[in-house]
This record gives C-alpha cells, structure tokens and sequence, in this order.
C-alpha cells in the first residue's frame, strides 16, 4: 500500500468521525433545543424504532393560526416549498400569498411532489392549528408542531422518523436524507418564517 493510499484512507475515516460526532448530530436538530429533541410528539408511535430521525425548529413573530395555511398550501404546484425552487418546485417561485384554492388539505389527501399533483407524501392527520402528519406509518412519517409561546410568537417544530429497509429503493432514500434533506427544510423554515411574518408586516 502506498503512502498516498494510506492517507486517502486516513482521511476517509477521519472525514466519518467528524460526520459522525459533530456534522450529523448538529444537523438533526438545527434550531431545536435539547428538550424540544426529547420530546414526544404525535405520530412518534406510527415510526417507533426509526434508523433517521431529526428535528429542527424555528421562532415565528406570529400565532399559529397565521403560520398554519402557509403549511396547508405547500407542494408541488401548490404553493411551493419555500425552499430551493429550481430543485423542488419544478423552477417556479413558491408563494409569497395565502393561497385560498390550496387551503382544503384533508387527512387522506396529498401534499403533491410530482408535475401531475398525483405523488407525493399522504397526509395522515391534522390538528388545526397546531399538528399536521405527513407519511405512512412503520416507514416515513413527517411531523409538524405549531406551539404558542406566551407572547403570541409561535415554535415551529418539524421531525421527520423514517425506517431503512434493505431494498434498494429504501436504501436510496435513507441516502437522499442523510445528504440533502438538512439544507431543504432549513431553508424551507427559513422561507416559512420570512413569509408568515412578512404577510403580518406587509
């Protein structure tokens, strides 16, 4: 072996070590405080031993009611998902208006990922303003949490539990978590949290 191979080695492992002890915590609970992560939230139970689970957070200046229809409308040819539109809205530009034609989502329906509105992440159950479960129990699920806080501002808290299966569908997809869901839905809170409270202070 050479020497360059055993550095490349090296490096390899120390780059996993650093994953693995600082990156990947970190960036399973950007924004959340640690008891914000131990909590339980609803729909913990329908993913009960999860292989990926993370929660992050952010601090919204408005109550509940003013985030949640921000929520409802989001998806692909919806009202977009606030976050990086070239990747995940097909290039368009995700809304910056409460959109009343969107505001019908029903436990049963589909939050849309796909051009013809037909694929995407199931809603399991709504619990107006405050939680709203996307995905399918004992493999994904996607969790939203509305808090009020005590004056009026609203915690945002988003966990996603989901179980690797040893196909290489589910492999792929564990794969698509690990590396690209952090920046998504950091800047998807981000977007929400600049939307919400831009519509209270237009």
């Amino acid at each position: 072996m050479t020497r360059r191979r055993i550095f490349v080695g090296l490096l390899g492992v120390a780059a996993t070590a650093v994953y693995s002890a600082v990156w990947r915590p970190w960036q399973l609970t950007w924004g959340a405080t640690p008891d914000e992560v131990a909590r339980s939230l609803p729909g913990d139970d329908l993913v009960p031993v999860p292989t990926f689970n993370a929660t992050r957070a952010i601090s919204i200046a408005v109550p509940p009611e003013q985030v949640w229809p921000w929520l409802v409308q989001v998806g692909v040819g919806r009202g977009g998902w606030y976050s990086y539109d070239l990747l995940d809205n097909l290039g368009r530009n995700s809304a910056r208006r409460i959109l009343p034609e969107w505001q019908r989502l029903a436990p049963g329906g589909v939050v849309p990922m796909s051009p013809d509105g037909k694929h995407g992440i199931e809603v399991y159950s709504m619990d107006r303003p405050h939680t709203m479960i996307w995905g399918t129990p004992g493999d994904t699920t996607w969790v939203w949490q509305l808090d009020e806080q005590s004056d009026s501002t609203t915690r945002v808290l988003t966990r996603i539990r989901s179980r690797i299966r040893w196909t290489p569908m589910s492999i792929a997809f564990a794969g698509l978590l690990e590396l690209a869901d952090f920046w998504m839905i950091r800047k998807m809170l981000l977007g929400l949290r600049e939307r919400a409270q831009n519509a209270r202070n237009p």
